[in-house]
């Protein structure tokens, strides 16, 4: 018969192996972020940075974006599309503007889209009344509830999506405060 201490050790030893055992192997994914060329999601302008993002803000403005923040080297904006019933995409847009050059009248401006997906989860739920009095009697009540379920989300990577933003933010700098503005083509991901 082993001694208490000894029990206690091996016990003790032992554990962590079998929770080792017992524990799935991680997952392996491979290297997503490549740090390549930065002429996707960044351009230079011929302005100053607080008007390059005041461009960025009314350009997302005229795609019905809805502006959460902004300031003069720095606009957020989202906007929601519901391709299907029971599907929900939201696109998020963050422009941060910053200043090139020593007169600061060059800017460079990083703009990232961020696409989260949802769906509708159904779950029932399903009750039983019982009455004491009478016996047992139970009454099944049920009922559903439909909720949105974040299934995804991922960086817009498209070239010619923030090509259109950038031309866009590049049109509204040239026009300045022009009334008569044309209509501008959507901005959406392909």
């Amino acid at each position: 018969m082993l001694s208490r201490s000894r029990y206690c050790l091996m016990a003790c030893c032992g554990l962590p192996v079998l929770l080792a055992g017992c524990a799935a192997p991680l997952k392996q994914y491979p290297l997503q972020e490549q740090f390549g060329s930065t002429a996707t999601y960044s351009r230079m302008f011929d302005a100053p940075a607080a008007k390059t993002c005041e461009a960025a803000r009314r350009a997302l403005l005229s795609q019905g974006y809805i502006i959460n923040r902004a300031a003069e080297d720095l606009v957020e904006g989202q906007k929601s599309f519901q391709p299907e019933p029971e599907a929900h995409l939201q696109m998020a847009i963050r422009v941060v503007c910053a200043s090139e050059s020593i007169d600061g009248q060059v800017s460079l401006a990083f703009v990232t889209a961020l696409q989260d997906s949802y769906t509708i989860k159904k779950s029932n739920n399903s009750a039983s009344l019982g009455v004491g009095a009478i016996g047992s009697v139970s009454l099944p009540f049920s009922s559903s509830n439909d909720a949105m379920v974040k299934v995804g989300s991922q960086t817009i990577t498209s070239d010619a999506f923030y090509d259109r933003f950038f031309d866009l933010v590049r049109r509204y700098l040239t026009l300045g405060d022009a009334p008569d503005a044309p209509d501008a083509p959507p901005l959406e991901p392909k």
